[in-house]
């Protein structure tokens, strides 16, 4: 049976390459497509395919006329929550990889796909090798208690940290150990130089031209460091399959579940 799916952000990085991905899916249907800037036009057209017979809507209410199963939000920090939770509120299970969300916000997503007995699926980064950083770090910060999270980025982006860094964080906060670091509060200087603290995790986020996407996790004992890194390149690629993944398994459970490695396995 295929799964319909509507694409919000459908002319964008990641949301070009999932149109072409879901179009040639033989268990997947592109359903509609969603970019205002585009609308009126072909889904296929605007991502330098041929004409698929889809035409892309100015906004996700007007989408959602249609039927579909499942919605992917690839678009930005500041409309993500409300698409998420128009999506549920339709009923349809909700696939998320726009990045700015925070805790409170996901739990509010969580409450409103269990009103409608939906699923939602949402994460920093849908790359498989990015999923197993984030495995690897979890399982080092059980037994290291110094963990801190580097994100770095080119210059334009506009949220910080990351969407991979903001996760990272807060699932590394749920199962580490205290730190023998010194408390920011005794320190002497400007204390935002230690970071923003998420998750019980100090993070710092790097903007600076040559960067595209990077996260890392630093762990430190006396006398030796573990570094756990993941790089992404320039292309859209690896957020694909793990998104595809997400699309066809969202549905599996109600409510909310947080990074790709939740479906691993």
């Amino acid at each position: 049976m295929s799964v319909s799916v509507t694409i919000v952000g459908a002319t964008g990085w990641v949301g070009k390459a999932l149109v072409a991905a879901v179009a040639a899916a033989p268990d997947l249907t592109l359903a509609g497509a969603v970019a205002r800037r585009a609308a009126g036009q072909d889904a296929g057209t605007v991502a330098g395919l041929t004409p698929l017979g889809v035409t892309v809507s100015a906004s996700l209410e007007e989408a959602l006329q249609a039927p579909c199963d499942v919605v992917v939000d690839y678009t930005k920090p500041d409309v993500v929550k409300g698409h998420a939770l128009t999506a549920a509120a339709a009923g349809r299970h909700v696939v998320v990889g726009t990045s700015g969300l925070t805790a409170e916000d996901y739990a509010e997503i969580d409450r409103a796909a269990r009103e409608k007995g939906v699923g939602v699926l949402a994460a920093g980064n849908f790359s498989i090798t990015a999923t197993l950083m984030a495995r690897f770090a979890l399982m080092a910060a059980k037994y290291v208690p110094d963990v801190e999270v580097i994100d770095y980025a080119s210059a334009g982006k506009p949220d910080v940290p990351s969407g991979t860094g903001r996760e990272l964080a807060e699932r590394l906060g749920a199962v580490r150990q205290d730190p023998t670091s010194k408390p920011v509060g005794e320190l002497r200087g400007p204390q935002e130089t230690r970071g923003a603290e998420i998750g019980r995790t100090r993070v710092h986020s790097v903007r600076m031209p040559g960067f595209i996407l990077s996260c890392e996790a630093l762990f430190g004992l006396p006398d030796e460091r573990l570094t756990i890194r993941h790089d992404a390149g320039s292309s859209a690629t690896p957020y694909v399959a793990g998104t595809l993944l997400a699309i066809r398994r969202v549905g599996e459970q109600v409510g909310l579940r947080r990074g790709l490695d939740s479906l691993m396995e």
